[in-house]
């Protein structure tokens, strides 16, 4: 039985890969969540007027890869202290959040987030919400497997974003 998990972590082709290699990791669509319109498309969400967030809805098999790998993993993608985007994506869009399913992802993303508040690895609160799910529509076809499909479009918007840097100066091993 598979499950699924939505984190939203600034630009949805980055938050692709780094979860896209992992046994159990059944399939990760990019998408759009938490916002007031139905079926939004990319330049309503960019613009800000959907309310959405550009997203990544992964279903997983949690007997062989849980949701607290799936966490891990998450955390060491974004900068959780900013509330503003996510390194050169700026704006309402690209905030980081955790979707979660249920109850029980709730308390996992809850007890996740505290642990990573407590572990003093950032001197700035951790304030990358945790959300209710909202409805998931996914992205234009374009979008999907991007970096897959544009691999020197996704190299270079990912060495200029600034994500990299960051990453690599936080967490001991970031394989992106």
């Amino acid at each position: 039985m598979t499950e699924k998990a939505i984190f939203a972590g600034g630009c949805f082709w980055c938050m692709v890969k780094p979860f896209d290699q992992f046994d159990g990791i059944e399939k990760i669509v990019s998408g759009y969540s938490g916002g007031h319109i139905d079926n939004p498309t990319y330049e309503q969400v960019k613009s800000g007027t959907s309310g959405h967030l550009e997203v990544v809805e992964i279903t997983f098999h949690p007997e062989i890869f849980t949701y607290e790998q799936l966490l891990e993993i998450f955390w060491q993608q974004i900068d959780p202290t900013d509330d503003e985007g996510q390194f050169q994506d700026r704006g309402p869009s690209y905030r980081a959040a955790i979707f979660v399913q249920n109850e029980r992802q709730r308390a996992i993303a809850e007890k996740s987030k505290h642990d990573l508040q407590e572990s003093g690895r950032f001197n700035k609160p951790i304030v990358t919400e945790i959300r209710d799910a909202t409805p998931f529509y996914a992205a234009e076809d374009y979008h999907q497997d991007f970096h897959k499909k544009n691999p020197e479009h996704y190299k270079e918007d990912r060495e200029a974003s600034g994500r990299d840097e960051f990453l690599s100066a936080t967490w001991d091993k970031v394989d992106v």
